[in-house]
């Protein structure tokens, strides 16, 4: 799925206003909820969704819905693996990317930087108790708005094992590898909560002088650097007082590199050496890193068309609730503009939260339709597993 596609009328139970943006994994979309809530909706590439890869999705995306203890991470909302394309929907975090504040703005004081590292170090810490790895950490990852830093694209972790394969993928590689630890460069899938230490410190490198650890034309070039013991990542420009924890977060071996825990602490440690506490190095990465034009921030607003839309998805979820209730199909009116795509919205069982409480407001899904694919892609699953 490139920026150029279609933009579609709806994605599961959300009505499409645009575009976000286009990347490796698939486009990201800009949605309302039937509540006009907006929230962000990612939908998946084709390549990416596999048998294995649907099931493991579906393991990650219950998992990420049990992520709490910390704002530092885009609150994940809703997914459906087994779509013709799986999608995944979080919180729509206004802000701007880390990238764009910094070719924007310029690279961020050392204090700036010691605090975007132990507030996203806390924050990790807490999504990775929940066994949740997030292994795509980056700049383009990490928003900043009014309340500080975020990590987005949580839950995604199913889709991105690093095989050689993948590697090769043309547009997907280079604002990945350049990020990439070497364990995950070098094939290896299971890979721990190092790997998001590592990319969490290809960020605060980021941050602080504008380029990554490892360059170069092509991500062949960029990779072999990467697997390359004795090739010592790049920390020109760094100042002297970031470069022992931004090191360390990008040693060579995951065992080397420190503890998020540790992160935290060193960061914290360095602010108060420059004379200034956390709670006010936060306050001033918030005032830095926000633009004067805040509209840039505010929460968008559908107009009247989008509200006549989502006007019309909560009609359509109702009726095919009730239809469901009386056991037969569920209306539909291929002539209608706010006809509810079947690939991506009525044929589903939902992905279920390990809180047995329903959402209001939801209609169940087509069991057997649902049983069918599940069925397909166990199998599928287990034949792929049988063959390990």
């Amino acid at each position: 799925m490139t920026g150029s596609s279609a933009l579609p009328q709806y994605i599961g139970p959300y009505v499409v206003e645009r575009s976000l943006g286009a990347g490796g994994m698939g486009e990201v979309y800009l949605a309302y909820s039937v509540a006009g809530e907006p929230v962000a909706v990612k939908v998946i590439r084709p390549d990416r969704t596999d048998p294995h890869t649907r099931a493991r999705f579906e393991r990650e995306a219950t998992i990420a819905r049990t992520i709490s203890g910390t704002g530092r991470v885009a609150r994940f909302l809703d997914a459906d693996p087994f779509a013709e394309l799986p999608w995944l929907a979080m919180d729509y975090i206004p802000g701007r990317t880390l990238v764009d504040v910094v070719k924007n703005q310029g690279v961020l004081a050392s204090s700036l930087v010691a605090s975007l590292g132990a507030l996203l170090a806390e924050g990790l810490a807490a999504v990775h108790a929940t066994g949740l790895v997030h292994r795509d950490l980056k700049a383009s990852n990490i928003i900043l708005g009014d309340f500080g830093p975020v990590i987005i694209d949580f839950g995604l972790g199913a889709f991105l094992d690093a095989s050689k394969g993948s590697l090769s993928r043309a547009g997907t590689v280079l604002g990945t590898v350049r990020c990439m630890p070497p364990e995950q460069a070098r094939g290896e899938t299971d890979v721990t909560a190092a790997a998001d230490v590592y990319g969490l410190g290809t960020a605060l490198l980021y941050a602080a002088t504008g380029h990554y650890p490892y360059d170069g034309s092509r991500w062949e070039a960029i990779a072999i650097q990467v697997v390359n013991p004795d090739m010592e990542p790049d920390l020109s420009g760094l100042p002297a007082e970031l470069t022992p924890v931004v090191a360390s977060m990008l040693a060579f071996e995951p065992g080397d590199r420190p503890s998020l825990e540790q992160v935290t602490r060193q960061c914290a440690d360095l602010l108060r050496s420059l004379g200034m506490s956390p709670a006010r190095a936060r306050r001033a990465l918030i005032q830095s890193t926000t633009p004067a034009d805040r509209a840039t921030l505010v929460f968008p607003q559908p107009d009247a068309r989008m509200l006549d839309r989502i006007d019309s998805l909560e009609q359509l979820l109702r009726e095919h609730a009730d239809s469901e209730r009386r056991g037969g199909p569920a209306p539909t009116d291929a002539d209608d503009e706010h006809s509810v795509p079947e690939a991506l919205v009525s044929e589903r069982e939902p992905v279920k939260a390990p809180s047995p409480a329903a959402k209001p407001g939801r209609p169940p899904a087509s069991r057997r339709v649902a049983g069918e694919l599940r069925e397909r892609y166990a199998r599928g699953s287990q034949l792929a597993w049988s063959k390990r």
